[in-house]
């Protein structure tokens, strides 16, 4: 007997519970009693992105959701209970606050229960010793898939949020390779080294980097890894982007579900959607509908698309 994940991947661009002030508030009057958020003086950031947002989670349904760029638990909480249907919809939570400085974390959300929690983020870059390796974290997450009345199957998650480019491809690709290279190992200290890929893991989630050419990514050796597969190479090629950058006119595949060949091989006849309705108007590749109330660049959901795939588990 089988059963089905819908499992997604999703950079959700700055998932803050954050304030400014009001327009015309003078800041020094306004801290009166310390930094208490008063709706009269603040106003939340990013409201009208998490609208759409949150458009964007519910038209995927995912059945476990693996988030990236999420202040903290508390922020995804408030995000689940104002868009989402609240803990109804999605019991599961979970995160560990990282190391990004910018407090970005990845985090999940599910229908299914959650077993397990690991966090690697203590780990240090052997290129650079004083620092941490993972940019954020490498969230590991087993997830329980029933199968029945009596049988279960846990599917580990490996969540990750590489090394941005900003300050040049080149510059920074070291430190990807490196993350990559890590969650490899983690992969097989977990599952052992001779055949990993015949057990049920995914790794996935904003690899901040693409394949090619000529030995320039930093993620090839672990998105071309024969114990995974890279679902979204079943799209058509023109179909395989899920991030726009202006700047170079960009249509790039940042974001990846990477099964275990196992898996990848029980959901042979599946394939992946990408979704794209929250972009903003200037990815102008894309002609097809999109939520209301999108902009040219704001509001959106954000820059990046969910990523969503049936799974084929047991």
């Amino acid at each position: 007997m089988s059963t089905t994940l819908r499992l997604a991947t999703f950079n959700v661009e700055n998932l803050f519970a954050r304030w400014r002030f009001k327009e015309g508030v003078d800041p020094a009057a306004a801290n009166t009693r310390g930094w208490v958020v008063e709706q009269t003086r603040f106003e939340e950031l990013g409201v009208d992105d998490k609208a759409i947002t949150g458009a964007a989670v519910r038209e995927i349904r995912a059945d476990v959701l693996a988030l990236q760029e999420v202040e903290n638990v508390d922020a995804l909480k408030h995000f689940r209970a104002q868009a989402l249907g609240g803990r109804v919809e999605y019991p599961y939570v979970a995160g560990v606050d990282g190391n990004d400085p910018r407090l970005i974390d990845v985090a999940v959300l599910s229908r299914l229960p959650i077993t397990r929690i690991r966090s690697h983020q203590h780990l240090m870059d052997p290129g650079s010793p004083v620092a941490p390796l993972f940019s954020r974290d490498c969230l590991e997450v087993d997830v329980e898939v029933r199968e029945g009345e009596a049988k279960s199957t846990t599917v580990t998650l490996f969540v990750n949020h590489f090394k941005s480019m900003m300050g040049g491809r080149p510059e920074t690709r070291g430190k990807r390779l490196r993350q990559a290279t890590k969650v490899k190992e983690l992969v097989t200290g977990r599952f052992g080294s001779a055949a990993p890929g015949d057990h049920p893991f995914v790794v996935l989630g904003d690899l901040n980097d693409y394949l090619g050419p000529d030995g320039s990514s930093g993620i090839d050796g672990l998105v071309e890894w024969d114990q995974v597969e890279n679902v979204v190479t079943r799209l058509p090629e023109a179909d395989r982007w899920t991030h726009f950058f202006q700047g170079g006119d960009e249509y790039r595949q940042l974001d990846y579900l990477l099964p275990s060949s196992s898996l990848a091989e029980n959901s042979a006849g599946a394939k992946p959607e990408i979704l794209r309705k929250g972009m903003p108007l200037r990815a102008a590749r894309y002609t097809g509908p999109r939520f209301p109330g999108v902009g040219r660049d704001k509001p959106k959901a954000s820059d990046h698309c969910p990523v969503v795939m049936e799974l084929t588990v047991g």
